[in-house]
């Protein structure tokens, strides 16, 4: 992506500084200790800067505007992308049971399950298993958590209710896996970094270590737990979970969506059809009042709605736990990312640095 001065964008210098001392401010305040921001408009980078340090110590490299961060959930709409390649290839139905793919899904309701459900939060799969923490604790493989998945109740009837659920993504992800007979993240490898020119992305660490990424939270200082399979464990770091695994940067994901609002493609090459952008990015969940695309949340949400309050209403993107935001508004032309280590006062200063992103733009 091309850089440009924000003022040739129709962005305002100050209003971007201004949104990039809010990070800088909170990692003063030890409410984070790293961050970056990336801002696009118009198909050009217009900013980006890194605030803090690798890891909360002493000689920590500085973050740069490339660092590589823990994406948590905005891992969930980049599966949701893997699996619309193989949606525009006729290799897979949103309307089909995901029994057909996943045979040993049955039983119960599993029969009316879609696939679609899976990527809009409406399957009835729980968010995370009852299991999930001893799981964790016993360094279960990816596959034992698919195993769990299949089997565990439904929580509410397919399609007649919205719970937001990394379930059905990790379903969504084995359905990707076996349709391609590849292993999930060498697909997104092969299929969306390498294609988009998403150098620094990876789902699991990829060809990075973890000193190389942001450490998450302020404390080196972790409990046994953490250190065995907390979010700086490399059990976890490099399991390559498909609903918060992904490790990028800030300039990637403004790539992603950028491809997004150029109607699925980059630098001349198409990634998705204008089909499947538009079903990504508009409400799958008509009747429900819970607003959500295939994988991409919607401004309209009730529950998820960390894009700020002076985006337009066709906004669309992803929140993550680790303190992590992308969106991008249509009407605007405008992408923002904001990446941190650490939520902040439940996503108060991820929707106020969205704020003076929209407010940076002038013309």
């Amino acid at each position: 992506m091309k850089t440009i001065p924000p003022a040739q964008l129709g962005l305002s210098p100050e209003a971007l500084e201004r949104a990039g001392k809010l990070l800088a401010s909170a990692i003063a305040a030890g409410q984070l200790s790293a961050a970056s921001l990336v801002v696009a408009r118009r198909g050009a980078l217009a900013f980006a800067q890194g605030y803090g340090h690798l890891r909360p110590e002493a000689g920590a490299p500085p973050v740069e505007p490339d660092s590589v961060f823990l994406l948590a959930s905005i891992t969930k709409p980049v599966t949701a992308c893997a699996l619309m390649r193989l949606v525009d290839r006729g290799l897979v139905s949103l309307n089909d049971p995901v029994a057909q793919y996943l045979p040993e899904f049955r039983g119960g309701e599993r029969p009316q399950v879609q696939v679609r459900h899976l990527l809009s939060h409406t399957s009835g799969l729980p968010d995370m298993l009852p299991e999930n923490i001893a799981l964790r604790r016993a360094h279960a493989p990816l596959s034992e958590f698919v195993r769990a998945a299949v089997k565990t109740p439904l929580l509410y009837s397919p399609g007649k209710e919205f719970a937001y659920q990394s379930k059905g993504t990790l379903l969504a992800g084995e359905i990707v896996e076996r349709v391609s007979g590849r292993r999930l993240r060498d697909f997104e490898q092969e299929e969306l970094f390498a294609p988009l020119g998403m150098e620094k992305s990876a789902l699991g660490l990829g060809p990075f270590q973890i000193p190389e990424t942001v450490w998450c939270g302020n404390s080196m200082t972790e409990s046994a737990d953490e250190q065995r399979f907390g979010a700086n464990s490399l059990y976890w770091r490099d399991m390559g979970h498909p609903w918060g695994g992904m490790h990028s940067t800030g300039i990637d994901l403004a790539i992603l969506l950028q491809t997004f609002l150029d109607g699925g493609t980059h630098e001349g090459r198409r990634l998705f059809s204008p089909a499947a952008v538009r079903a990504m990015t508009t409400d799958q969940n008509k009747g429900l009042q819970a607003p959500w695309g295939l994988g991409w949340g919607l401004a309209g949400s009730r529950v998820w709605n960390f894009f700020g309050e002076l985006r337009s209403d066709a906004t669309y993107g992803h929140v993550g736990a680790t303190g992590t935001v992308a969106w991008a508004d249509p009407e605007q032309q405008l992408v923002c990312v904001v990446l941190t280590n650490q939520m902040v006062a439940g996503g108060s200063l991820l929707r106020r640095v969205a704020n003076a992103v929209s407010a940076a733009v002038v013309e």
